[in-house]
């Protein structure tokens, strides 16, 4: 199969590209990205402006998407940034690769989406879900992991903390609570694409404990 991948370049994404690229189902991998990845036989990396995404490229033609786009607000500044990256280039990646004709797509969520929370977090992270879930899909999957684990190229304190605390307790922590590996995502996030099924899924934070 030929999946596209975008958010190569963080934490989730680049587990899920090191383990496309290492699966014999997929022949090929699309990661539109702002800037160059190391090259691979493999590997199609077009540079792209997420602001003005190229309708009309051949590459969108594959047969699954998996979509790990995402940021924090302190890291794109404010509410409206942050929706966009959450929000809005998901979605404008979801519907030109459904006017190509892929039938699969797979979204690194969150653990709390919630389209009506008062939590602005959650909030966008539950209209991504709703609005990704009119477009049509054969096969749509939102994988929600909880607190992440694993090595960021930026250093995030709250998260160290609380992957300190949460190690500690992990003994005594539902499943639902304990610490999510990147690796243990991505793995969720490949095998909903390359092995979709019709409908609507969810993968929730204990699965991937």
């Amino acid at each position: 199969m030929k999946l596209l991948l975008v958010g190569a370049t963080g934490l989730v994404g680049r587990n899920v590209l090191n383990r496309a690229l290492a699966d014999p189902r997929i022949y090929g991998v699309v990661t539109p990205v702002r800037r160059r990845l190391p090259e691979h036989p493999k590997l199609i990396a077009p540079i792209v402006n997420f602001e003005h995404l190229p309708e009309g490229a051949e590459w969108w033609r594959v047969d699954a998407v998996i979509c790990t786009l995402g940021t924090t607000i302190r890291m794109a500044r404010s509410q409206e940034a942050f929706r966009r990256v959450d929000h809005d280039y998901p979605l404008a990646v979801a519907r030109l690769a459904k006017q190509h004709g892929t039938p699969t797509f797979v979204l690194n969520s969150a653990m709390g989406a919630d389209a009506s929370s008062r939590f602005f977090y959650n909030r966008v992270k539950g209209e991504v879900e709703r609005d990704l879930a009119t477009i049509g899909f054969q096969s749509l999957t939102f994988v929600r992991p909880g607190l992440i684990g694993g090595k960021r190229d930026e250093f995030r304190l709250g998260e160290k903390l609380a992957s300190v605390a949460l190690g500690i307790l992990k003994p005594v922590l539902p499943r639902s609570l304990r610490i999510n590996p990147a690796t243990k995502i991505a793995e969720a996030l490949v095998e909903a694409a390359v092995v979709p099924r019709p409908g609507t899924h969810v993968v929730t934070s204990a699965e991937l404990a």
